[in-house]
């Protein structure tokens, strides 16, 4: 009998017997040896291409190649015959008794399942949402956060050494306009009427924090606002700014006039919208391990330091007063600014930092979970980090589109400047936050997602979420009626599972740790839901057909024990995406 210590991944070991019988053939061949799941029972449990691989190389046909692997591979104690099929792939049928092995396995790991050494212990650091705190999260990035929390549970639960980041944009003009807006708006409530731009930041939320402020000091920070309108258009004067330029004026002016009562506006608005953006996120199962503030880069000379770095390197250049990274000698379409003529650095410059301290913290490879519409981005990045004598492959970005949210079959505006939007927290209150994260990870992350929220509320088979919930729920039934310890069931003579129904079970609960793994390499989390759904229906299926508290007990405590093993494996993919797994529905 196989010590539970001594269990095999089947994919690692029928790589192992494909290796030995090149080996034993002598084929020197660097080929990666792929095994892949079959998808129809009649094929066996696993298959390899290899011979298709080595056809061309051995100038024999694929068929041929693969007899030749077959007979010489030496024997294996977990495989029950071994078959040519097709145009040559090899396919594997594991024994029964092997398959069973990991019952026992699953039931003496519980919930811990799964968790593997294959990423040794790697420091990963995955950094995601890092939405400006100038609003509230919307739904857009809801996906975002479901996307990059579930990633990191994958590869913390695959052997990674895991540290989760929001990088704070707490620099810069964005912040400068939600400032503006806001004491735009307190100055509204101290009747004093400067006319509103129609591109500073125009929702609710900004007249909220006006109240707060207006409430806690009054006329405190009403000083001289009428100059705000000094050296723009006589037109300006009583409609809406509307250009950038304006923009820009007044925010400057807004310095001006307030001085050091500028920084109290602008730490307040920063401080009320990372607060709600933190708690609401917490509220979402989304928790950070660090909050990285943008300011802190140039407050500590790092801005500074990394395009000195890049200069003394010889890649960067001066032209029409600003200083320009030579990035198309890194692929990129265009060189980039780092350095305006005005001495200020660029968002490029503060990345290209950002993105070293990365590093030198001691990172070995970096996960950015940008939006789809920062593709064009990824080039500018990695050239600096190359320039910067870092290996840029090291850097992964995961796109993510963004999710399109519909309500009566009305896609619903998400437009943060103007205040129409629906936010993350909105979508949570009507949908729930199960239904939020098993929906977002749905799906790729760079394909497009229509979230439905019709689906999402009904409580019916379509319904993904509830459809993997209910199994969980199903189970804890059965053993609820049953009554019994479920300690003891690690002892039931599994070798009564012998159904089509239940030896696919077992199979699909012995892919579990490969589905893990691959989901880490792939950065795909969207594979553990659709394994959870795959999971999920074959049990439904052998629910409606079979009987479980039957009184012959050995065969009673044999299925108890392969649906408890479910319940596990349920539960811990669910808890990767965020997802409670209630035990009534």
């Amino acid at each position: 009998m196989t010590k539970l210590s001594e269990l095999p991944s089947f994919r690692i070991h029928l790589s192992q017997l494909l290796q030995q019988a090149a080996l034993t053939l002598q084929i020197k061949s660097t080929l990666y040896i792929e095994i892949s799941r079959t998808k129809q029972a009649s094929h066996g449990d696993y298959s390899c291409n290899l011979a298709m691989q080595l056809a061309k190389a051995l100038h024999k046909s694929p068929r041929e190649i693969a007899g030749m692997l077959i007979n010489a591979m030496p024997e294996s104690a977990y495989v029950e015959r071994i078959e040519v099929a097709g145009a040559g792939f090899i396919n594997f049928f594991i024994r029964n008794d092997a398959k069973r092995i990991y019952l026992k396995h699953i039931l003496q790991s519980g919930d811990s399942y799964g968790v593997s050494s294959f990423g040794d212990g790697e420091k990963i650091q995955v950094e995601f949402v890092s939405a400006n705190p100038t609003g509230p999260l919307h739904v857009g990035h809801g996906r975002g956060a479901a996307f990059g929390a579930s990633l990191a549970n994958v590869l913390s639960k695959a052997g990674f050494s895991v540290t989760r980041e929001f990088y704070v944009n707490d620099a810069g003009r964005q912040m400068d306009i939600l400032a503006l807006s806001a004491w735009l708006r307190y100055l509204a409530l101290n009747q004093v009427s400067i006319p509103f731009p129609e591109n500073a930041y125009q929702g609710a939320y900004v007249k909220d924090m006006a109240r707060l402020i207006y409430e806690a000091h009054g006329d405190r920070y009403v000083h001289q606002p009428g100059l705000l309108l000094d050296g723009l258009p006589e037109a300006a004067h009583e409609t809406a700014i509307s250009t950038d330029e304006q923009l820009d004026r007044m925010i400057a002016t807004a310095k001006k006039i307030l001085g050091q009562d500028y920084a109290y506006i602008h730490n307040f608005v920063l401080t009320e919208q990372l607060g709600d953006c933190r708690n609401d996120l917490m509220e979402f199962g989304v928790e950070f391990d660090v909050w990285f503030s943008e300011q802190s880069l140039f407050d500590n000379g790092l801005v500074a330091r990394a395009v000195r770095l890049l200069d003394e390197k010889k890649h960067l250049y001066r032209q029409d007063g600003a200083l320009w990274f030579r990035s198309t000698e890194f692929g990129d379409e265009k060189d980039r600014v780092v350095q305006r003529e005005n001495g200020h650095y660029t968002y490029f410059a503060s990345d290209i930092a950002y993105h070293l301290n990365k590093f030198e913290r001691g990172f070995d490879r970096v996960i950015n979970v940008w939006g789809a519409d920062h593709h064009g981005y990824i080039p500018r990045i990695k050239g600096a980090l190359q320039a910067l004598e870092q290996d840029p492959d090291n850097l992964k970005i995961a796109l993510v589109q963004f999710a399109v949210l519909y309500r009566d079959g009305i896609k619903a505006p998400m437009s943060t400047r103007s205040g129409e939007f629906v936010t993350l927290r909105e979508l949570r209150n009507e949908v729930g936050n199960d239904a939020a994260r098993f929906f977002y990870v749905m799906r790729k992350s760079d394909q497009h997602l229509d979230f439905d929220l019709d689906l999402a509320k009904s409580q019916s088979n379509e319904n993904p979420v509830y459809y993997v919930q209910y199994a969980h729920a199903r189970i804890c039934s059965v053993l609820a009626q049953w009554d019994g310890d479920a300690a003891m069931l690690v002892d039931a003579d599994t070798g009564l599972l012998t159904s089509p129904a239940e030896l696919a079970l077992l199979q699909c609960l012995i892919d579990f740790p490969d589905i893990i793994e691959t989901a880490a390499q792939e950065l795909s989390p969207h594979v553990i839901a659709f394994y959870l759904r795959e999971l999920a229906s074959e049990f439904h299926s052998y629910y409606n057909s079979t009987h479980f508290l039957v009184p012959e007990v050995p065969i009673m405590e044999a299925r108890l024990a392969l649906v408890t093993s479910i319940r596990h494996v349920l539960k811990s993919g669910l808890e990767l995406l965020g997802v409670n797994a209630p035990e009534k529905m």
